[in-house]
């Protein structure tokens, strides 16, 4: 199962540490009876993603005098300065204490010992978000899972006669006094007294990050883990975790994994390394590792929150039964209605899947004119000469995966010129009333980098926002075809079912012709038909050409799964041909929808649109600024939820 995970296992951890410069050794002046030395004390303050803070007050106490304090504020880049002028025969160990506040921002501390030496640096401090995310582990709930591993120490773990007086006094301030502050010192003598202690070295680090220095617990978790890297023997999984844990607060789950995987190298029941990996790869939606790990985890004994995260898994993985009955575990009896939103969000998603797909259950075909292209394929096709065996269908589908992939990753932000010719039509299919529209059709992908599929908007002639018409005096607006292809991406082939049905001339090329038809129990790439408030999930069949040596899209035709009987919806049909453009300034050309047809017989009424683009152009992102957010005018449209 480790080779389904993407890790990024940091081999080398310098990048974990911050670069400290020297700002300057202090200077002795001979005055009288008294040697002064004058230290240069500086810093920097950022976010965690980097980026400076302007306007943080920092406090700074030299520990070792009385009233030796100052209060500064950062400048535009987040850094700040200042001289200390002290008689060297008092200070001997030159310490200060940061204290760093901002608004919108956690508090940050960091007691920084600069030693006998009087050398110092800048200092790097970082300020946090001011809340946590509750979809992640909480520091408290990090530290109370590893500190108290490390409270009591083995004869092997590096710690000298010496400095067991120090680490207990500080593990009584941290651990049973719940005062990390007031350990450091205690934890920063044996840290430099045994540089070989490991564990010694990981409370510490622990002790820091609960008193709100970031970049010292940092910085000395990455010295254990260089040393770790140097002799594996002295190896432990809490450092790891930590470390892993740090880099899913960053935003980091896929670098994360790598520290966890190697934690169960040391300990394979650590409960908090299997909870954490499984939650990295739930943030990634690797679906099937994360609830591998998290139901390992359980089985460790994880605290009943872990079940919570199983089910998110199951549910992305589409094991809703399985999902249904970790729920009712979870919930123990107790009211769904009276748990938290996150709680009562699931179970709705797991209650509405399973209701979905107990309706398409229950419907059955009407004898023959039922459609269902997968175990009835049309056989009147013109020219179409019919497949004998299965055989190639796996490698259709692998060809076609990747051309969509490509599209859909390499696609860029277009506009055209989209004409809509809306009809009314009466019986046998004769055109009756119609209407004639025409929009600038701007088409972009969205800006969050796992997201598949297109956003969609229309404006004007003139370029101001706007949305077909035409839903009051009876006719259908429909949108959404820029995404239908997402059927065939690999993410969501396992949602449906295919059958390679033969070989058919397009245009005058070879084509494959594939039948898929969607499984409502996987789907999670749906449709959506609105009849006034009412609205209702829509699943697909269809029949896709693909170009036989391209693996190209280049039709593509899809009808309902089922009639919707609750909104009277018999039938859903769309056919699109696509076509290739090109854009100057790009290599390679774009395969795009330029023809699409939507024919539905909904209510005892037949409507009927045609939409039909040109003037393919490309524009710049920044387009979308002026562009709002478009009503919901829409009866029929596909939509993507993440896979």
């Amino acid at each position: 199962m480790d080779a389904c995970i993407r890790i990024a296992l940091l081999l080398a951890v310098a990048c974990l540490a911050p670069a400290y410069s020297l700002a300057q050794a202090p200077t002795v002046a001979v005055g009288g009876l008294n040697h002064f030395g004058n230290w240069a004390v500086a810093g920097k303050v950022t976010t965690l993603d980097g980026r400076p803070v302007a306007g943080a007050r920092v406090e700074l106490l030299v520990t070792s005098i009385s009233g030796g304090t100052r209060s500064l504020v950062t400048d535009n880049q987040g850094a700040f300065q200042t001289d200390f002028s002290l008689n060297v025969e008092v200070v001997r160990d030159f310490a200060v204490d940061f204290k760093v506040t901002k608004k919108g921002f956690q508090r940050a501390r960091a007691l920084v010992d600069f030693g006998e030496s009087g050398k110092t640096w800048v200092v790097p401090i970082t300020l946090r978000r001011p809340t946590e995310d509750p979809r992640l582990l909480s520091q408290a709930e990090l530290i109370s899972g590893l500190a108290p591993r490390l409270g009591k120490l083995q004869a092997g773990d590096g710690l000298s006669a010496a400095g067991e007086k120090d680490y207990a006094r500080g593990v009584s301030q941290f651990l049973e006094k719940k005062d990390s502050h007031a350990a450091l010192p205690d934890l920063m003598r044996v840290a430099r007294r045994d540089a070989s202690c490991l564990p010694c070295r990981t409370l510490l680090a622990l002790a820091e990050l609960d008193s709100g220095d970031w970049d010292g617990a940092n910085r000395n978790l990455a010295e254990v883990f260089n040393k770790i890297q140097e002799d594996p023997k002295l190896g432990r999984s809490e450092p790891l975790v930590a470390l892993g844990v740090m880099e899913i607060w960053r935003d980091r789950p896929r670098d994360a994994a790598g520290f966890f995987v190697q934690a169960l190298k040391y300990a394979p029941q650590d409960v908090l390394a299997l909870q954490e990996l499984g939650r990295s790869q739930l943030l990634v939606q690797n679906w099937d590792a994360a609830a591998e790990y998290l139901g390992k985890a359980m089985e460790a004994g994880a605290k009943p929150e872990t079940r919570l995260l199983y089910v998110e898994a199951l549910v992305g993985g589409n094991q809703f039964q399985l999902a249904d009955k970790e729920m009712t575990r979870y919930l123990g009896g107790r009211d769904v209605k009276k748990m938290p939103f996150d709680v009562r969000r699931l179970w709705a998603e797991i209650d509405n899947h399973q209701k979905v797909e107990a309706a398409y259950l229950k419907a059955t075909p009407k004898g023959d004119q039922a459609l269902d292209y997968v175990h009835r394929p049309p056989r009147d096709l013109d020219g179409l000469v019919l497949a004998t065996d299965q055989d190639a269908l796996n490698s259709i589908l692998s060809g076609v995966g990747k051309t969509v992939t490509e599209a859909f990753s390499n696609f860029p932000n277009t506009s055209s010129l989209e004409q809509i010719h809306q009809e009314k039509m009466q019986r046998k299919q004769k055109s009756g009333i119609t209407l004639d529209q025409k929009f600038r059709y701007l088409c972009f992908t969205p800006p969050e980098k796992w997201g598949l599929g297109f956003n969609e908007y229309r404006t004007d002639l003139s370029g101001r926002q706007t949305w077909p018409q035409g839903l009051s005096d009876g006719f259908m607006l429909t949108s959404g075809f820029a995404s239908a292809a997402l059927v065939f991406h690999p993410l969501y082939q396992p949602q449906s079912e295919f059958r390679y049905i033969g070989r058919q001339k397009v245009g005058g090329r070879d084509a494959y012709v594939v039948a898929f038809a969607q499984q409502p129990a996987k789907a999670q790439f749906t449709g959506a038909f609105k009849a006034g408030d009412h609205t209702v999930t829509t699943f697909s069949q269809g029949l896709a050409w693909i170009d036989s040596e391209s693996y190209q899209i280049t039709r593509l035709r899809t009808d309902l799964l089922q009639p919707m009987q609750e909104v009277n919806l018999q039938r859903e049909t769309t056919e699109i041909a696509y076509g290739e453009v090109h854009f100057k300034g790009l290599p390679a050309g774009f395969w795009v929808p330029q023809q699409v047809t939507v024919t539905v017989d909904w209510n005892g009424r037949h409507l009927r649109n045609q939409h039909s683009y040109s003037e393919f152009k490309l524009f710049q992102v920044e387009a979308t600024e002026k562009v709002g957010k478009p009503k919901d005018a829409g009866q029929t449209s596909q939509k993507a939820s993440d896979p």
